[in-house]
């Protein structure tokens, strides 16, 4: 089946996806199938339903593969190591790159809404920190949209460690970041990422919350194209995430493969 811009538009309707929200979208374009005028008015369709009513999209265009690299974020490149929907949506030009060195999003809507929304990410001490774009999708009740793809694919859950203040979740010391901005400026910093004592990647374990999700009314189910699509509210995932902790007596409901105990998350 193709799809138009008009059935992209319905099946955002009938998911419920706010038009005045801040929504953070992390996809698979491959998931969604084949959509008549390509990835291009996929991408028009999210941003006109979205920032219908002064919501905001924003698309990842992450560079942490650069990290080490002289240059981290260079601002006059589409360079991002998500895919093709990140960078059709960088070359589209309709939206504001922000200048996080490797957390970098591509914001679509109101240009004084998405600039004010962006405005410090050169310089937040960690990437996905309270100050962050990512962090300010908890204090402003926003969304993340998982288009054919799975929790393990949610960064906003990093910036839900940071804001909840998780054990075992960041590096001791911070790393050499360099963004260059589109004027040539360089801002040489240092910032802080994700680090864990049992296993070298916290968030392929992060698909361990769905269950204690779905119960707390976290997510509605859906479709884009043919992509199985989430979207999550913000908030409450954070929230259930509190709960986890503060119930699993000190330990990690992430060390290992097991489970969530449903104690943990069910109300009593």
């Amino acid at each position: 089946m193709t799809y138009t811009k008009n059935d992209i538009s319905k099946q955002l309707s009938e998911m419920n996806v706010p038009k005045d929200r801040i929504i953070i979208l992390h996809s698979s374009l491959k998931a969604v199938g084949k959509v008549e005028g390509g990835a291009e008015a996929l991408l028009d369709a999210l941003i006109e339903h979205i920032t219908a009513d002064g919501g905001l999209l924003c698309i990842p265009a992450h560079t942490w593969h650069n990290i080490g690299k002289e240059i981290t974020l260079d601002m006059n490149s589409f360079d991002n190591c998500l895919g093709a929907f990140s960078t059709v949506a960088l070359k589209s030009g309709k939206g504001i790159r922000s200048e996080n060195p490797i957390h970098s999003l591509v914001v679509f809507g109101d240009k004084d809404k998405a600039e004010e929304f962006i405005k410090g990410e050169p310089f937040v001490k960690t990437s996905t920190g309270k100050d962050s774009c990512h962090g300010k999708l908890y204090s402003e009740n926003g969304y993340v949209l998982l288009m054919g793809v799975a929790q393990n694919r949610n960064t906003y859950l990093h910036a839900v460690a940071e804001i909840l203040n998780l054990p075992d979740r960041m590096a001791a010391s911070p790393l050499a970041v360099t963004v260059k901005r589109t004027d040539g400026e360089i801002i040489n910093r240092e910032m802080t990422l994700y680090s864990c004592s049992f296993t070298g990647d916290i968030s392929q374990r992060f698909t361990k919350y769905d269950t204690a999700f779905r119960y707390h009314r976290c997510i509605t189910d859906g479709f884009i194209g043919n992509a199985p699509t989430m979207l999550c509210d913000a908030k409450k995932m954070a929230d259930t995430i509190a709960l986890i902790f503060e119930r699993s007596g000190g330990t990690d409901p992430l060390k290992d493969e097991a489970a969530i105990p449903q104690k943990w998350y069910c109300n009593k």
